[in-house]
């Protein structure tokens, strides 16, 4: 089964690039969106997240929000905003964050292969978020927003995306967040032939950021093919964007839980409590960042603390589970759960996260409020506990993963038939 294919983008000219491309749309509110979108009428906000142009009494999964992104689509490509690439092809999207560098490939990737675990999944979906894009996609007749892979680096792919990365590029602009992004369209059609055929000997893909949108995009291939009598499984419904990048070239940061309170304890019993399972050390804010697994950091009534597992904690760990044994799952089952009755984080509002791209000063100004009473802070979970739960068709705890840099959206859209 093929796993990608080469597609007619829809994308901005290269003058345009820089003012179309957007945030996705799950890292904004509705209020970061519109600040970011009122003084730019060309900002992809205002079609992956057209309640920018509603009245903010509208709820944001009225049917009237996602006809307004279908407006807007409409309205940029008949002003020549986006315009359809001629041929099918694929792109390379490179991104720079400080020292960290990242080259993917932009194709459509297959449905049938994401329903029959060719593509592999890590996380549990929720239906309200799939059908919020289930709704989008079927509004727009498009997918706006890419889906993010990883796959085994593989060193034929490599050589090939550098033929592309060799050449001048279509788009090169740096955000506003410092990010540079660089875009190719390959337009030599034996090379992207050659990428293609590459792809094939990649066993499989695991999705790193995106199951509401993959799963959203199985549920729109099968209303489309419901309603198509001469289906073939060629039409473009089949498929779904994504940017594929190889594992070693993944950066995950660390995705940190702030608590309501400490479930009637006071600080001192807590931190007894804390001291069955972790050595506990008192530290400075520079130096509060976990600096291997197993290793957690505490903030609570304005110190930081150093939480190593002890002995008597790791002799509880069965390190063959790859679920079990990630810093998540230990930071559940013997905190969480037994010293705060937080037992599902996907649901208990006594739990929030951030993420570790917001910094540390963040988890401290947010328990400083008053309005949580401690900041855990986690040492990132690998690129490898993820593909290995995915192999072993496991599912990773809530909130496991922050990846960055973030992918662009409106660098490129998947029209769909």
């Amino acid at each position: 089964m093929k796993l990608i294919k080469p597609f007619r983008g829809l994308r901005p000219s290269r003058e345009l690039a820089a003012k179309v491309a957007s945030h996705p749309y799950d890292v904004l509110n509705r209020e970061e969106a519109f600040e970011l979108a009122k003084d730019n009428p060309l900002s992809f906000l205002h079609i992956n997240k057209p309640e920018v142009d509603m009245d903010a009494s509208v709820d944001v999964h009225d049917q009237s929000v996602y006809a307004k992104g279908r407006e807007n689509l409409d309205r940029f490509q008949a002003e020549g905003t986006l315009q359809q690439d001629s041929e099918e092809t694929l792109y390379v999207y490179k991104q720079v964050m400080g020292d960290h560098e990242q080259v993917g490939l932009v194709a459509i990737a297959s449905v049938d292969a994401f329903e029959n675990n060719l593509i592999k999944k890590h996380e549990f979906t929720r239906p309200e978020k799939e059908d919020d894009r289930v709704n989008h996609m079927v509004a727009l007749d498009a997918q706006v927003g890419p889906v993010f892979l990883t796959y085994k680096a593989h060193a034929e792919v490599d050589a090939l995306i550098a033929k592309v990365t060799a050449t001048e590029a279509e788009y090169d602009f740096v955000a506003d967040d410092g990010t540079r992004h660089v875009f190719w369209v390959v337009e030599d059609l034996t090379l992207s032939a050659d990428i293609e055929a590459a792809f094939s000997q990649v066993p499989h893909l695991y999705v790193a950021d995106g199951h509401h949108r993959s799963a959203a995009a199985s549920r729109v291939k099968h209303l489309r093919q419901k309603q198509n009598p001469d289906h073939t499984g060629d039409e473009s419904y089949n498929y779904f964007l994504v940017v594929l990048f190889p594992d070693n070239q993944m950066q995950i940061l660390d995705y940190n839980r702030l608590v309501k309170d400490l479930h009637g304890a006071d600080s001192a019993s807590f931190l007894e409590k804390l001291s069955a399972n972790f050595d506990i050390e008192k530290l400075d804010l520079d130096a509060a960042k976990p600096g291997v697994a197993r290793e957690f950091a505490l903030y609570l009534d304005k110190q930081w603390y150093k939480l190593r597992s002890n002995e008597n904690l790791v002799s509880k760990i069965d390190e063959q589970d790859p679920v079990g044994s990630l810093d998540v799952s230990i930071l559940q089952d013997f905190v969480f759960t037994p010293l705060l009755d937080i037992v599902d984080q996907r649901t208990d509002k006594r739990v929030d996260f951030v993420g570790g791209i917001r910094g540390f000063a963040e988890l401290e100004k947010r328990v400083d409020s008053g309005d949580w009473a401690a900041a855990f802070a986690l040492y990132p979970t690998s690129i490898e506990s993820l593909m290995a739960i995915a192999d072993a068709d496991e599912v990773m705890p809530p909130k496991s993963t922050w990846f960055e840099p973030k992918l662009k959206s409106g660098l490129v859209v998947h029209k769909l038939d």
